[in-house]
């Protein structure tokens, strides 16, 4: 009997390359930079084959911009990437440039200046003032390369990073279908479609009631919290607010976390189907790391690294960024988040009491 040799191993696959961050200062409605830009340049380079994987946040530091992350599929192909971001992006801010300037007295730079005061301790403050002593900002219509920083005290250290950029990749990719697919520049619209993803994706990582429904009032209280000190976050009306959608939400939520729990997504709307799956596949991720002892958080007085092996512990942890950073990229204002948590904290107490 011939004994036929081993096809020899071809050469190992090349490595993705290091993370980029191109930050795109666009003082406007972000829609059409996501679905005119941003969507057609990851596509495009995913099809060619020079995307590993990519993500987008809203953010407000310098102003308002979008920090587009990429990650190469190789090392090489890095600068035919940022090439190719730079040209898309300069093309976009020629042919649709954001037209309304952040007034340096005006009602939006009070906001970020009381973001940049209430998040940024006063000896991190430097690199960003400007010479009246305020917050600088950066020209409107313009993008620069920046460092990637990953928040490894937030998401749980290097292991707890990697995880969370793989589902931003879906999260990001699943808030531009939104925005091509759907009415999202109503801000009725735009809230509906936050508290169903907020509804699966807690229900998913929290099945018991009672303990979502804690974690939600928790949830709610955090931002409150936050920002009690502004006018940014209202409390008298969400009792009215309530009254008009309470009934209809506790119906719908009840509905989304029956499904959940039967295993029945495809009872769920076609566009929650995909999240449903994706969010019960992150739960098993953040499991599997915690139980593996790969999640390292900071404390919250940051002066310490605490290994969380407990699943219990871990999962709320991580749910707070993971639900924040979808709202973020729905343009969901902190203070319609702390409304909508409120409202889905008191629609399923008050169901399961029915």
């Amino acid at each position: 009997m011939t004994v036929s040799s081993p096809e020899p191993a071809g050469p190992p696959a090349a490595a993705p390359g290091a993370w980029q961050a191109l930050h795109i200062h666009y003082a406007a409605n972000p829609a059409p930079l996501m679905t005119r830009c941003v969507g057609p340049l990851v596509e495009g380079l995913l099809a060619d084959g020079l995307l590993e994987s990519h993500f987008f946040i809203n953010y407000w530091l310098e102003g308002p911009h979008i920090r587009l992350r990429l990650k190469p599929a190789t090392e090489a192909a890095t600068e035919a990437v940022l090439a190719r971001a730079e040209e898309a992006v300069a093309a976009f801010l020629r042919e649709r440039p954001a037209l309304y300037e952040v007034d340096s007295s005006g009602f939006l730079n009070e906001f970020y200046n009381t973001l940049f005061e209430l998040e940024f301790p006063a000896d991190e403050r430097d690199g960003f003032l400007a010479s009246d002593g305020r917050m600088r900002l950066k020209p409107n219509n313009s993008f620069s390369r920046q460092p990637y920083e990953p928040e490894y005290g937030k998401y749980g250290g290097p292991a707890g990073v990697a995880l969370a950029e793989w589902h931003f990749r879906h999260s990001s990719e699943l808030v531009i279908d939104a925005v091509r697919g759907m009415n999202l520049h109503l801000r009725t619209v735009r809230l509906g479609t936050s508290a169903q993803l907020m509804m699966v994706m807690a229900g998913c990582f929290l099945p018991d009631r009672e303990e979502l429904a804690g974690y939600l009032d928790r949830y709610h209280v955090f931002w409150h919290k936050a920002f009690s000190g502004t006018n940014f976050i209202g409390a008298g009306e969400y009792d009215r607010g309530y009254e008009t959608t309470g009934r209809a939400l506790a119906r719908r939520f009840e509905a989304v976390l029956d499904a959940l729990a039967r295993g029945e997504s495809d009872r769920l709307p076609r566009f929650l189907r995909g999240w449903a799956a994706h969010c019960a596949e992150l739960r098993e991720r953040a499991t599997a790391l915690a139980v593996g002892g790969e999640l390292v958080f900071r404390s919250w007085d940051g002066t310490a690294d605490e290994r969380v092996t407990d699943p219990a512990v871990a999962l709320p942890l991580l749910l707070s960024p993971y639900m924040h950073m979808t709202n973020n990229r729905l343009h969901v204002t902190i203070r319609d988040e702390a409304y909508l948590s409120y409202v889905l904290g008191r629609a399923l107490r008050e169901e399961s009491v029915r």
